[in-house]
């Protein structure tokens, strides 16, 4: 969680494209982040009895969380982005590298552990990609509202 927090912190204080708005419209992701592995780390003997393997939620919920940032912070550049063509780039860019990276690193989960996929555990990474995936729509839609090069 400090890693996604500090590379989040340092995106944040470098990039001009983000500002104030565009974190606080991605706030709610950051706060279904931070609930959900607090709930994973404190039920861990839980979600085991119920056939979930928590270390692939917490570390799916961490790469899910993260490639959603990057896809946010793309698509908010390409928000504020004057040109139509580098508008679509960004955009575009954004949804091919949170499908292909996502797609990727759930076949390389289940050819690692073939015989043992959790597959409850997957299933619900699965949620939380529509999840992060409605947050950042929305919250891209409140930063359009409030651009002011339309």
């Amino acid at each position: 969680m400090f890693v996604t927090g500090f590379f989040a912190s340092i995106i944040f204080l470098q990039n001009p494209y983000m500002n104030k708005q565009a974190l606080r419209s991605f706030l709610p992701a950051i706060l279904v982040f931070l609930i959900l592995n607090s709930g994973f780390l404190a039920m861990m003997k839980k979600l085991e009895t119920w056939g979930f393997d928590y270390p692939a939620l917490i570390v799916g919920n961490l790469l899910i969380f993260g490639i959603s940032f990057l896809s946010y912070w793309m698509a908010v550049k390409g928000l504020t982005t004057k040109n139509n063509h580098a508008f679509f780039r960004w955009v575009y860019g954004s949804v091919m590298i949170k499908l292909f990276i996502l797609t990727g690193l759930a076949f390389v989960y289940i050819i690692l552990n073939k015989d043992e996929v959790n597959k409850p555990a997957l299933f619900f990474c699965m949620g939380l990609y529509i999840i992060y995936t409605f947050i950042e729509v929305s919250a891209l839609m409140k930063v359009n509202k409030q651009k002011t090069n339309a």
